[in-house]
């Protein structure tokens, strides 16, 4: 294989799987973020950090759910904090019409009742009567998950450019592969913004040992535990590209939905708050485009499946470097 000397830019989740992927096949690879520290500018900084491809697969196409069953191998390689414990879906009394939907729309999972559910997670026990566990599903924390990629990209040899523009159209090298985001939508035809907000909230009161998605017909939320008592609340999908603060409807709607998985979080301490915009095309799939006869390649619109098809993207993307071959499913 020749190497190529290649140029990622943004520093997200996306750019540090391009970059890693690029790297350890023997190009020589740049990574350049405008943000002077790492994943302060970056959309995947407010992620649940969640691999459930058969729990997206209620709302995602189908290929989203496909592509995404070899995500946790390519992330326990690189990462090894990632928790393969499942996900545990669940509703209240009066929502459980919300469950039957839900299974109906997924697969991969089996049927709990209220015995089975206190076995899996005690802390609920009593709390709710019918859930679904998806048992191959995993999380981690997201900044920590991103800085071991980070640290086995610069392991595997690529240089980071930390507080470095890059405008469109520069080119340093023989590829370019363009991972901005939004940032990237003058040059990305079809891109929108979606807003997302969690809450970040700490709690020795209560323990789970996975994901809990509870669902609701208006705001179904999910609490993931990140250790050390810490658990990521979210999120709400707003389609609008507002990057502010998270609004005290969001963090109320939020926090009472933890609050009605268990009343121990009614006295949780807020941790961390905030709100992102993800980048996403209209049909919610991540694309690979090429162009300038490969050597420009945009890889962009994750939408909230950035995690999760991260480590596919960057195969897709090697795939076309290495034979210039385009018929992975996520290259345009």
């Amino acid at each position: 294989m020749t190497e190529r000397r290649i140029t990622v830019v943004g520093a997200g989740v996306l750019g540090l799987w391009q970059a890693l992927t690029l790297a350890r096949l023997g190009h020589a690879v740049t990574l350049v973020e405008r943000s002077e520290k790492a994943f302060t500018g970056a959309a995947s900084r407010w992620a649940a950090a969640m691999l459930a491809p058969d729990c997206e697969a209620e709302s995602a196409p189908e290929i989203v759910r496909d592509l995404g069953q070899e995500s946790y191998a390519l992330w326990r390689a690189v990462y090894p904090g990632v928790v393969r414990n499942g996900t545990l879906v669940t509703a209240g009394a009066r929502d459980l019409s919300e469950l039957g939907r839900f299974a109906r729309a997924t697969r991969n999972h089996r049927h709990l009742d209220e015995d089975a559910i206190a076995a899996l997670e005690p802390d609920l026990a009593g709390r709710f009567s019918s859930a679904l566990f998806y048992p191959h599903e995993a999380h981690f924390d997201c900044i920590a998950g991103m800085s071991g990629v980070l640290a086995a990209a610069r392991e595997a040899g690529v240089t980071v450019a930390l507080g470095s523009e890059w405008q469109d159209g520069t080119r340093k090298g023989d590829i370019v592969v363009d991972c901005r985001g939004l940032a990237a939508r003058g040059a990305v035809k079809g891109l929108r913004g979606v807003r997302g907000e969690r809450l970040l909230v700490g709690s020795r009161e209560v323990t789970l040992s996975r994901p809990v998605r509870l669902l609701h017909p208006r705001q179904p939320i999910y609490v993931v535990p990140q250790g050390d008592g810490r658990f990521v609340v979210g999120a709400t999908v707003i389609e609008r590209e507002d990057e502010g603060a998270m609004t005290v409807r969001a963090a109320l709607e939020l926090l009472g939905s933890a609050y009605a998985l268990h009343p121990a979080f009614g006295e949780a301490a807020i941790l961390d708050m905030g709100a992102g915009v993800r980048p996403a095309f209209a049909d919610n799939v991540p694309r690979v485009l090429i162009e300038d006869g490969g050597k420009t390649i945009r890889v962009n619109g994750a939408y909230r499946h950035g995690f999760l098809l991260a480590p596919i993207l960057a195969q897709a993307v090697a795939q076309f470097i290495a034979d210039g071959r385009r018929d992975h499913p996520l290259i345009a």
